[in-house]
């Protein structure tokens, strides 16, 4: 009898130590809170329906939205090896050296001899995102699209992440991952990528997790489910937008991997004390750059031959032109955050925002150090996250030296205006996006003050971050001056 009350001491007083040690790590858990980042790929600044698209349906980004902020200032780069560098260095591409995705475009006949990156990977100084997050007692993940080096010691597990599954090719329905990662039968790559996700929140639901899920979707060539893919063929056209069925269908693919995950942190008790962030790496795909159909896959033959939208993903109007150009329709993008209890809900903001903001803003967040002699080269969002509080006149940056859908350009936007330079030619162009959202009409000689005033910002600021510029081609041949050749790094 004797042995059994002492048994039952023993039990009572363990479960008591268990719950003042879970009681204890919740609350530490409420200094720190978890991170879920989702990034999208080529994910244009108009294809939602909270930004006001009127055909592609994502009705979970529509909660997530209502539940958090909404950004309609938020920038990238114009491709994506370049804004996943600005993000996991907090620096801009021209400082890190990763501009263009990598190895990079080249033409070989053009007018100009482009730069090459100065490393094709995320240079080995440079302190990571996942390497701060780490620092900080996180157990960190990365799951699905990296393009930062393709090396083990260049991976995602080699640069601060604890777990990581690299998406290394295979299309959206024959994924595969490095590491290994046993696919179910017939899974879709972001249903994959989404369970990577779901797991290893449930593994870490006890401890503060940074994940950070890296969609393929929705880049070309473009392909998804086909009841999906019906839907869209069957609904009724919006005259004002591009509507092809493949694309947002792979809308709804992203929707749905949203929609798991908020689920995912409900059910483990965790929204409270998570902070979600939904971003786009650059703007939409209007056309493929080489002019080829971007159709793919099992959805080849979606549309018959000859059909347009063989030819045009997305538009991004009112935003001038789409990825792998300056103009507003290649650098704006989505970007939602939710917060519960610190932002409030159903909340917009007009904050001009970079991507190379994240990583002051997760610094502030943790309470971390900055790392060493690394500049950053971004400001912390919470203050607009949390009080809405912005530098409406802060300037912003983007440099891409390179030919894709447009020639070489750099650009700055201050405030309500953009000046965007040529780097072949050196012709300015001068807009005001208050009043000319789509960059129509060019204002450098109505406002010369101001011109001249944002030209001297922008060659300080490439002088500061050593942009790599363009140089005149001996070998300029203009009858074959847009073949595009393999990258000499290539």
């Amino acid at each position: 009898m004797y042995k059994d009350l002492m048994n039952r001491q023993i039990a009572a007083i363990t479960l008591v130590a268990l719950f003042l040690c879970r009681a204890t790590h919740v609350e530490a858990k409420t200094d720190q809170p978890n991170v879920v980042f989702i990034l999208i790929d080529d994910l244009g600044g108009r294809d939602l329906p909270v930004y006001g698209n009127r055909f592609n349906e994502a009705p979970n980004i529509d909660r997530l939205a209502t539940e958090g902020m909404l950004f309609h200032n938020a920038y990238a780069a114009p491709v994506c090896s370049a804004t996943r560098a600005s993000i996991q260095s907090g620096q801009y591409p021209a400082r890190v050296g990763i501009f263009d995705f990598i190895p990079g475009h080249w033409r070989p006949h053009e007018e100009v001899i482009v730069p090459k990156h100065r490393v094709q990977f995320m240079p080995n100084h440079i302190t990571t995102l996942g390497n701060v997050m780490h620092s900080a007692g996180y157990k960190t993940g990365y799951f699905g699209k990296w393009h930062l080096g393709n090396s083990k010691e260049h991976s995602p597990n080699a640069r601060g992440y604890d777990e990581a599954h690299v998406y290394a090719g295979g299309g959206f329905y024959k994924p595969k991952f490095r590491p290994g990662y046993k696919t179910q039968q017939g899974e879709r790559l972001s249903d994959a990528l989404t369970r990577m996700g779901v797991e290893f929140i449930k593994a870490h639901r006890d401890e503060p997790f940074f994940l950070f899920i890296s969609h393929y979707d929705v880049h070309v060539q473009l392909d998804a489910d086909h009841d999906l893919i019906d839907k869209y063929m069957e609904k009724k056209r919006d005259p004002d937008y591009t509507c092809n069925a493949v694309y947002a269908a792979m809308i709804e693919h992203v929707d749905r991997s949203v929609g798991r995950l908020m689920e995912v942190l409900d059910a483990e008790g965790l929204q409270e004390e998570t902070l979600f962030i939904f971003y786009s790496d650059n703007g939409g795909v209007d056309n493929r750059f080489d002019n080829i159909p971007l159709l793919g896959g099992n959805s080849r033959n979606a549309y018959p031959d000859g059909h347009p939208l063989r030819y045009i993903a997305t538009t991004n109007t009112p935003l001038r032109a789409g990825k792998g150009t300056l103009y507003e329709g290649g650098i704006r993008v989505p970007l939602i955050v939710r917060w519960p209890n610190e932002i409030r809900t159903g909340s917009t903001s007009k904050a001009l925002v970079s991507s190379v903001d994240f990583f002051p803003t997760f610094l502030d967040l943790v309470q971390g150090a900055k790392p060493g002699q690394q500049t950053l080269d971004g400001i912390s969002m919470l203050p607009a996250l949390t009080q809405n509080k912005s530098d409406l006149e802060r300037e912003i940056f983007t440099h891409y030296p390179v030919y894709h859908h447009e020639q070489p350009m750099s650009a700055l936007r201050k405030g309500d205006w953009k000046i965007v330079e040529n780097l072949v030619n050196g012709n300015f162009e001068l807009y005001n996006l208050k009043y000319d959202v789509n960059e129509m009409t060019d204002l450098k000689f109505s406002y010369p003050v101001k011109f001249d005033a944002l030209k001297r910002a922008l060659r300080k600021w490439q002088a500061d971050t050593k942009a790599q510029m363009p140089t005149p081609n001996p070998d300029f041949d203009p009858s074959r001056r847009y073949e595009w050749g393999k990258h000499p790094d290539r």
